[in-house]
């Protein structure tokens, strides 16, 4: 399929706010369902159903199409909800080759890792995020409220044969899975895989209870303690718009922390996200969402001066300095 080209459409400039931030990686949720109810996420334990409002496969491809030939993106990550349980998993990883985006990656806990692995590698999928907070079977139980671990860790052996590369994501809460730092980072330190540690967020019910957020919190400061209790770390060279920053142990591997409270990086953020249902979020921190979807039924000349005038908005609404987090819950927009 040929595609005009977004310089003969729109304005040559290139979308760019005044710290010369740019969007550069996209994220497209595919549902906002899960078949995982964590506690960091989901109070209630009820998870979330399949949207009511998604975008046929046809626009959501189209809205990533425009949304690509507007901005500089070069990245695309595909998440949810959990992406492996939507309706249209199958056929959008099968079209993103049209898109020919530098790196196309997924996040996923990896429940159904092991029966979707032939979709992924299909379609070319190199790397691979896996959400596991903790390799105690209760402790995962009472996180994840859902799943069994045993497959996610048969999905994760299965993909590292396969060539795949695999980070994990852990979250760790205090009282609830801090203890499993260690054994964490050893088993992806046998296994060649770099384990990131993801700060707990302050997004939606832990935005309206700040004691709750403060109970579990357990920062970047104390995960470096709870390492150099085993291993020696030093610190490692990092993107400049990087979300985690990286650490290498010596002649074993390397690890991450995503220290959205401790270290914010929204400074250099270059993020975007899209959800199931048309929505483009600019920032995790604002409770601002733009609508594509009516754009999508316009000419194409047309729809594309409109996609470039809400990727402003959508930059505009980025945090100067630091993530402050909002009442919004992150599978509705894309983890």
């Amino acid at each position: 399929m040929h595609y005009e080209t977004a310089s003969s459409l729109l304005p040559s400039s290139l979308i760019v706010d005044a710290q010369g931030r740019r969007l550069r990686n996209l994220r497209v949720s595919l549902t906002s369902a899960c078949n995982y109810a964590c506690v960091y996420c989901v109070p209630d334990g009820k998870r979330l159903h399949p949207d009511k409002n998604a975008l046929p496969l046809a626009k959501l491809l189209l809205a990533v199409e425009y949304l690509k030939q507007v901005n500089d993106l070069r990245t695309l990550r595909i998440t949810g909800g959990e992406p492996l349980i939507s309706p249209v998993f199958d056929d959008f990883m099968a079209a993103l080759e049209r898109f020919a985006f530098e790196d196309v990656s997924l996040t996923s806990n990896g429940q159904l890792l092991s029966r979707k692995l032939p979709v992924l590698l299909a379609a070319g999928i190199k790397r691979i995020n896996v959400s596991l907070d903790s390799l105690d079977a209760q402790a995962f139980r009472r996180i994840a409220r859902g799943g069994e671990l045993t497959e996610v860790l048969a999905g994760i052996d299965q993909a590292l044969a396969a060539g795949v590369q695999v980070k994990i994501n852990m979250v760790p809460l205090r009282g609830e899975n801090h203890e499993q730092i260690l054994p964490m980072l050893d088993y992806c330190l046998d296994r060649g895989v770099e384990l990131r540690f993801i700060e707990l967020m302050r997004m939606g019910h832990l935005a309206r209870d700040r004691q709750a957020f403060e109970r579990q919190f357990f920062g970047m400061g104390e995960i470096l303690a709870s390492i150099a209790a085993r291993y020696a770390w030093t610190p490692a060279a990092n993107a400049s718009d990087a979300t985690a920053q990286r650490f290498t142990i010596p002649s074993r591997g390397s690890f991450g922390i995503i220290a959205n409270e401790s270290e914010p990086f929204c400074a250099g953020c270059s993020r975007a996200r899209l959800s199931s249902t048309g929505w483009l979020h600019g920032c995790l921190s604002s409770n601002r969402s733009h609508y594509l979807g009516d754009v999508l039924e316009l000419p194409r000349a047309e729809a594309l001066l409109r996609i470039r005038e809400l990727s402003q908005r959508a930059l505009a609404d980025k945090q100067m300095e630091r993530f402050s987090g909002d009442v919004m819950v992150m599978k509705m927009i894309g983890g």
